[in-house]
């Protein structure tokens, strides 16, 4: 099917829909040569207060609407970019613009994590491309690679530094020394976390795109609720400085890996040497790492968010559609999950661990923190009493164990919290071997 031009729809002018305008304005004549036919902004859907934005001044007021039909009924419009954000209304409109025999660009992890199955099955039934590559990792390729570039490969490992907001908190943390509080005030400051920044700091946002990552790897339905989450909050200067005597970096990692039979998915804070790829990516910077039996790791590196990381992804998408429609090939890049994976639970997993214990500055407690341990088939790597507080008359002891089940580690902790020389468990966090 030869065509002259594809038509645009865009829902939502915010900071990504914004960016993207200017990027299809700015480099129409390229985007038109790499799409075989120009592209064409026929119609924005927005909210009232967008319309006081200053890049709507900049903008034919005919290309506005504010109404759900007439968006929808505006003839010519070939790929629909959702730039909304959110779960409601987004995956109606998604939903909507697939059933009208649209291409469909988003950028909106929530909807994709929790309903990209549906959505998928719906572009297929329909014949549409549903695309999103800017969902996971901004303007990093990652979601094409996963659909094309590495089909050949069973992959056996994801493990991703995949949230900027978190990794510039830890990474300041680390560097200078300074409490979770102060590193967030900072990241609020300079726009890097949200003044409600729970869906970074908890791992809500990783947990979405692990989500979508570990579908597509390995190859099934992952929803978000499947995946363990533990956010960074409980991390203190403390833990920064143990876990550089001990070799160590720590950084909130996605986990998703093939064990035996089982899928591992969890999103949680780790220790990881401080040699390996992931401990160097520092500040705003994503890093995912994913091995598979043929390629072995590949690190994908970059900027994860922001509106000209993410606006790059979106665009490519809008072009790679365009091309699918003026070839014919209609949904190209297809998505098949097989059902009966089965998804390993918290409790099977088996990892290192770190602890951190305030106790009794007395003889004989790490004898009777042993005994617990060894009790639960835990033993012990390394074992560390850090200065007393005289006044206090405590300790500070610090273990690192050799591997064993979460169920055995959750079962001796709670034992150990019982223990009368144990005044506090400070933080427990998990040793990664990458």
């Amino acid at each position: 099917m030869e065509k002259r031009s594809i038509g645009i729809g865009l829902m939502g002018l915010g900071i990504i829909g914004g960016q993207v305008v200017r990027v299809l304005t700015e480099k129409a004549e390229m985007l038109a040569e790499q799409a075989g036919c120009s592209l064409v902004l026929r119609k924005i859907k927005v909210l009232p207060e967008d319309l006081k934005r200053p890049l709507a001044k900049e903008i034919p007021p005919d290309l506005f609407t504010t109404d759900d039909d007439e968006f929808f009924n505006e003839p010519g419009i070939d790929i629909i970019v959702e730039a909304i954000g959110g779960e409601n209304p987004a995956r109606d409109f998604l939903k909507r613009s697939i059933t009208s025999g649209r291409y469909v660009v988003t950028s909106n992890k929530e909807v994709i994590a929790k309903h990209g199955a549906e959505l998928q099955a719906l572009a297929q039934q329909h014949g549409v491309g549903l695309r999103y590559e800017a969902s996971v990792g901004g303007g990093i390729p990652l979601i094409t690679p996963f659909k094309h570039d590495l089909v050949a490969n069973d992959i056996t490992g994801i493990y991703a530094i995949i949230n900027g907001t978190t990794n510039y908190i830890l990474t300041r943390m680390a560097r200078e020394g300074i409490d979770f509080p102060t590193a967030l005030k900072s990241a609020q400051e300079l726009g890097y976390a949200e003044a409600n920044p729970v869906n970074d700091i908890e791992g809500i946002d990783a947990n979405y795109k692990l989500a979508i990552m570990a579908s597509l790897a390995f190859q099934t339905v992952v929803k978000p609720e499947d995946i363990y989450r533990e956010g960074i909050s409980r991390i203190g200067s403390r833990d920064f400085r143990y876990a550089r005597e001990l070799g160590f970096a720590i950084k909130l990692l996605a986990i998703a890996k093939r064990v035996d039979n089982s899928i591992e998915v969890r999103v949680h804070p780790v220790f990881i040497s401080e040699d390996s790829l992931l401990a160097k990516v520092d500040g705003v910077y994503n890093g995912i790492l994913v091995e598979g039996d043929l390629i072995g790791k590949v690190l994908f590196y970059g900027q994860g968010a922001g509106p000209l990381a993410t606006s790059s992804a979106v665009v490519a998408d809008v072009v790679a559609s365009a091309q699918d429609i003026t070839s014919g090939v209609g949904n190209r890049l297809k998505w098949k999950p097989e059902s009966g994976k089965r998804l390993k639970p918290m409790d099977e997993i088996e990892t290192q661990y770190y602890l951190r214990l305030s106790c009794a500055d007395r003889p004989g407690v790490l004898a009777q923190i042993s005994k617990i341990l060894g009790d639960n088939m835990i033993s012990i790597a390394s074992a560390i009493q850090k200065e007393a507080d005289d006044t206090a008359q405590t300790a500070e002891i610090v273990l690192t164990t050799h591997p064993s089940t979460e169920k055995a580690m959750q079962q001796a902790l709670h034992q150990i919290e019982q223990l009368e020389v144990v005044r506090e468990i400070s933080n427990f966090i998990r040793v990664e071997e990458i």
